[in-house]
């Protein structure tokens, strides 16, 4: 039975090891990772058909609607032709700094309780609290922040508007920044806080500079996201198009207000943002308006788009650097 048994074997062994049993097994391979390839390639460009159809049909919607003045002034009535989107503009870069500044410092923060305290109460809290916030709807955050502080107010304003935007930011800046550290090496914590550096010390010296192309990717890519968002400003911010930055601190100088005064005549006011615009826009039955979301509409585009190559390729840069240096 067992010379049987090793007969089979050697045979099987015999006829696997043989040239033609070789090339057999070699053409077989390469017709199964030619098929395979060519499946995942076809699936690869139906997901990306959806990407440039609508990259395309919004640039050539909304480019021959793109000029100067659409950059450089204030909407005209409606129905009168002309007019630009500079209120939407300056209203798009104060939410988004107004978020940025309220977002990036606590997120950072948690981040690093929760990248080296992960396993204590509050670690596991901050870790479930942002993967919570990060499913919550848009919406319902504008609904928090209406009820926050729109209604306590009386008012709508940038500073309810960039506080919803922030909230958005947070879950991205908390986890990208914690995987980041998670990624430096444990030998260099463990080096600075050996030679008798506190731990606050060795987290802003050493830890935050070597994760710091990551947490920087990070908080572009909250920006980003933050930038494109429409529904918590409905409750929030809610539009306005008189809004100019130039105009308020112009007749703040002329009346001898104060830095503070200013500041908060900017932050105090309903602001439009380039989503909220295309959005009203879109809905109105003039056609120069319907002409203008379009071009709005590639704008916001064109600007979370770049926001998220430049972030990729810096990030690819940075890489190459360290690994030759």
């Amino acid at each position: 039975m067992s010379g049987d048994t090793l007969s089979t074997e050697s045979s099987i062994l015999i006829e696997r090891t043989s040239p033609w049993a070789n090339n057999h097994f070699q053409q077989r391979r390469k017709v199964v990772n030619g098929v395979m390839l060519s499946i995942a390639g076809l699936f690869t460009l139906l997901a990306l058909i959806p990407l440039f159809w609508i990259v395309g049909y919004v640039i050539i919607k909304g480019g021959q609607y793109i000029t100067l003045d659409f950059f450089t002034q204030l909407p005209k009535p409606m129905g009168m032709e002309g007019g630009g989107v500079l209120h939407a503009i300056e209203g798009t870069l104060i939410l988004s700094l107004l978020g940025g500044i309220i977002a990036i410092p606590p997120g950072i923060l948690a981040a690093i309780y929760a990248a080296y305290h992960g396993n204590t109460p509050l670690g596991v809290v901050i870790r479930f609290s942002t993967d919570v916030l990060a499913g919550v709807p848009s919406i319902v955050i504008g609904l928090f922040g209406y009820a926050l502080i729109v209604k306590p107010q009386g008012h709508y304003s940038a500073l309810a508007g960039g506080i919803a935007l922030a909230m958005i930011m947070l879950p991205t800046i908390i986890r990208t920044t914690e995987e980041m550290l998670k990624l430096v090496p444990n030998s260099l914590r463990e080096t600075a806080i050996g030679l008798g550096a506190p731990m606050w010390r060795t987290t802003l010296d050493i830890l935050l500079p070597a994760a710091g192309n990551g947490i920087i990717t990070g908080i572009l890519l909250g920006l980003a996201r933050a930038a494109g968002e429409t529904a918590p400003l409905l409750f929030t911010a809610l539009g306005n198009e008189n809004y100019e930055f130039g105009r308020i601190i112009s007749s703040g100088v002329a009346s001898h207000q104060g830095f503070f005064a200013i500041l908060n005549r900017i932050f105090e006011q309903p602001v439009d943002s380039l989503p909220l615009t295309l959005w009203k826009y879109a809905q109105q039955p003039f056609p120069e308006r319907v002409n203008q979301s379009w071009a709005a509409a590639l704008v916001l585009m064109l600007i979370v788009l770049f926001t998220n190559i430049l972030t990729r390729v810096w990030v690819q840069i940075q890489q190459k650097r360290m690994g030759g240096s």
